[in-house]
């Protein structure tokens, strides 16, 4: 089953790398991952899906809350959250094809991102199954590239985030004065 895990991260090298080797050191397969800035230029907000069984998904979060640069791992598989997913398609068009082309796209909200006469460059956003559902609508006019972003999400629950400060690092001149370093 698919699991939803946000996590706010200290934004530092290698807190991906330790992200990601947890899960695959245990055999779990990532799904999507997206990273991205918050407006604290500090801290990155990720969104992972993993595929695990669903008796594992609180040691999930219990083992990414233990890590060093996370702050906060929350998972959204079943809670009140909003889950968006992109995907950028293009689409060879004939003349004959073009018409209903864009009446597909129309239908699933996508826009038109380029224009070329060999074809279209499409962008649409939404749920992860609309997105399948207008690959595989786009498939029936011939041949396409696809790429997608991965699933971002974010909780709508009304609740306080609970985020430990990051522990301050200890420096060289906290040390010669022999002061404690807090």
């Amino acid at each position: 089953m698919l699991q939803t895990i946000s996590l706010l991260v200290e934004n530092k090298p290698g807190a991906l790398m330790r992200i990601t080797g947890v899960l695959s050191a245990r055999g779990w397969n990532i799904d999507s991952l997206t990273v991205a800035r918050t407006l604290d230029p500090a801290q990155s907000r990720m969104t992972i899906v993993v595929d695990i069984e669903p008796v594992l998904r609180r040691q999930v979060i219990k083992q990414m809350n233990k890590l060093i640069n996370v702050l906060q791992a929350t998972d959204l598989t079943d809670s009140l959250a909003v889950s968006r997913e992109m995907v950028l398609v293009r689409v060879r068009a004939t003349a004959e094809t073009r018409t209903g082309i864009l009446k597909e796209a129309e239908i699933y909200g996508a826009r038109v991102v380029d224009v070329s006469q060999d074809g279209f460059g499409l962008e649409c956003t939404g749920p992860a199954e609309k997105v399948e559902e207008f690959i595989d609508a786009m498939r029936n006019f011939g041949e396409i590239d696809v790429t997608r972003s991965g699933i971002v999400a974010v909780s709508m629950e009304s609740r306080k985030l609970r985020v430990a400060p990051p522990v301050p690092a200890v420096t060289e001149e906290r040390l010669s004065e022999g002061l404690p370093n807090c």
